[in-house]
Formats: structure tokens, C-alpha cells, sequence
């Protein structure tokens, strides 16, 4: 219980502006790496996870073809090799996991938008702008990047969504319960229905018609309100006057109590250049994994074969899979 007090007393607490948000970068990368040489030195723990999370932000903010991405992939190597060179000279074994590679993309697709003109999906018109009232829905989606979960209340509607969905320009495929199952996908709570994005677009959780009636937290950061993954937080709205002054303006007022809102992001989906989730159309664009033990027989892996792989190297086994 004690260890944060002693991390942040060396470090300094964790920059959390820098780990997500307009303002994401390398410093929430470099104090995370700090944190585990910490802990290695001092606890030398059986197995240590530590997630660089900078890397992520400019992927999609430019695309993986935008030369600043090249930047990113230099600091965190120089990050990660710090780690890796504190492991090795401690002879422990070191495991690098992407979980997935970024491509480029050149607009959004909003599922939710569709589904609402179709009278599928409802919305409460509130004071603070119009909330999606899931339980009154007869479908709306959760977008995550590249695939959606479609929830359908009413299994006699399936039919009819899935059409609906497979004529959004934008949609690659849907998959049904049969389809869920050729893909690992068929968990208890998935949707009954799963969109996949085409290669160059993504979902975004929109479902509103007019931005004027788009809900508070719609331009603010807020992981836990928004239905759906929303990559814009990224960004600063481009068209607001003085957004950095009107950002300072409103954290002064946070620190002398007011209650008050820090709606700085933009609603313009097509800043977003980077985006994953479907199955990758080739190696290079996947997911790798990298690891210094000799206990890999094979060349690929299934994402949820990863987990027993560590185990075994965790735990000594003499093959993965023995």
C-alpha cells in the first residue's frame, strides 16, 4: 500500500493530462517507465506489466504514414530500451506485446445516426443536450475504432438491423451469431450484432443529428459517459478563440471550486487519421509480439494464446504449450 506514496515522493504524481487527452505525449510514457525500474530495483517482482502508452496518440491523430509518427517510434524505443536493459542486466526475461498496429483513415462512420433515422434508436432531450436512452432503443451501437457492438432488444429486429447496417457506406461487414462464432466473437456480451468498419474508415459513437443538441459531455474529455470510443478528445476544437487561454480561464475556476465544464474538444470526426480494429489486411500492419526467452515454437500466435504464453515463461515451462 505504501509503494505510491514512495513513487510519487521520488517521481512527482502521474501526469495525467499527458496520458490522455489534447495534451497526451511522452511524459505519461516516461514517468510509467520510471515507476517500473522503481519497483524492479527495489522489489524485484516475479512478473512486471507495464504499458507505454504514448505511442498510441499521434497513430491516430496523424496516421502511421504522417513523418511525426516517426518521432513517436524513437522515443519509445529509447523508453522501452532504458526498461529492457534494467531487465536483461538482471537476467529476466522481457516480453514486448503490441496489441494492435494503426492504419491510415480518412473519415468516421456514424452508426448510431443511421440506426436514430431509421427509428430504431431514442434519444431524452435533456438541459444539457440530448442523452441516448439505451433502454428505449430497439438497436443502438458502442463503437470501438473499427468494429461496433450492435445491441438489439428485440431478437425479431436482428434481421432488419443487420440490413440496416449493411447499406451504411462505410461498413465492410456485419456479423450475426454465426458470424460471431467464426471469429472468436460470440461472447455472452457482445452484441447480437457486430459491425466492421472498411479499411479506411472507423465508427464514431455520434447520435445526434444537430451539434446544437449534442449532450455536454460531447465536447469535453469524459472515457465514462460517452457511448463508444471517441478519439477527437485528442484534439483541441481548431475553431474555438483562444482555446488554450479559455482552458487555463476554466482550470482557475476548478481550483476555486466552481463547478464547470472543459468543453475544448471538437466535434469534427475527420481530424482523426489513424484508426484499428479489424483483422489486418497484412503482417506489417498487425499486432507483434517480441520476446527474449526461447520458448516460442511458432511464428504466430492467436491474441488469446498470449496469455498462456507468458504464464509458461512466468512459470518456467520448458515449451510453450507443454
Amino acid at each position: 500500500p505504501e509503494l505510491r506514496q514512495v513513487i510519487e515522493d521520488e517521481l512527482g504524481t502521474f501526469p495525467f493530462l499527458s496520458f490522455w487527452g489534447p495534451f497526451s505525449g511522452l511524459p505519461s510514457t516516461t514517468w510509467i517507465t520510471r515507476s517500473a525500474r522503481t519497483v524492479i530495483e527495489r522489489h524485484a517482482p516475479d512478473l512486471t506489466l507495464v504499458y507505454l502508452p504514448h505511442l498510441d496518440y499521434d497513430f491516430q491523430r496523424f496516421g502511421p504514414s504522417d513523418d511525426r509518427c516517426r518521432d513517436r517510434l524513437l522515443e519509445v524505443d529509447r523508453e522501452a530500451g532504458n526498461l529492457i536493459r534494467l531487465a536483461r542486466e538482471r537476467d529476466m526475461e522481457v516480453i514486448a506485446v503490441s496489441e494492435y498496429g494503426l492504419t491510415d483513415v480518412d473519415g468516421s462512420v456514424s452508426l448510431n445516426r443511421e440506426l436514430r433515422r431509421q427509428g430504431l434508436l431514442c434519444v431524452r432531450d435533456t438541459p444539457v443536450g440530448e442523452m441516448l436512452d439505451a433502454g428505449a432503443c430497439r438497436a443502438f451501437a458502442v463503437a470501438d475504432h473499427q468494429m461496433a457492438h450492435v445491441y438489439v432488444r428485440d431478437k425479431t429486429d436482428v434481421a432488419t438491423v443487420k440490413k440496416t447496417l449493411e447499406a451504411i457506406d462505410g461498413v465492410d461487414f456485419v456479423l450475426d451469431e454465426d458470424g460471431k462464432h467464426q471469429h472468436g466473437l460470440d461472447h455472452s456480451r457482445s452484441g447480437e450484432l457486430i459491425a466492421i468498419a472498411t479499411p479506411t474508415k472507423w465508427f464514431d459513437y455520434y447520435y445526434w443529428l444537430d451539434d446544437g443538441r449534442a449532450p455536454d459531455f460531447a465536447r469535453t474529455v469524459d472515457i465514462h459517459r460517452k457511448p463508444g470510443y471517441d478519439p477527437v478528445e485528442l484534439f483541441l476544437n481548431p475553431t474555438a478563440p483562444l482555446v488554450k487561454l479559455r482552458i487555463f480561464s476554466k482550470l482557475m475556476k476548478m481550483k476555486l471550486g466552481f463547478r464547470t465544464l472543459l468543453d475544448v474538444i471538437p466535434l469534427d470526426s475527420s481530424l482523426v487519421r489513424g484508426s484499428h480494429g479489424r483483422c489486418s489486411e497484412g503482417a506489417k500492419d498487425g499486432p507483434i509480439l517480441i520476446s527474449s526467452t526461447k520458448r516460442l515454437q511458432t511464428s504466430e500466435l492467436s491474441m488469446t494464446e498470449v496469455a498462456g504464453f507468458i504464464q509458461a515463461v512466468v512459470c518456467g515451462n520448458a515449451g510453450f504449450g507443454d
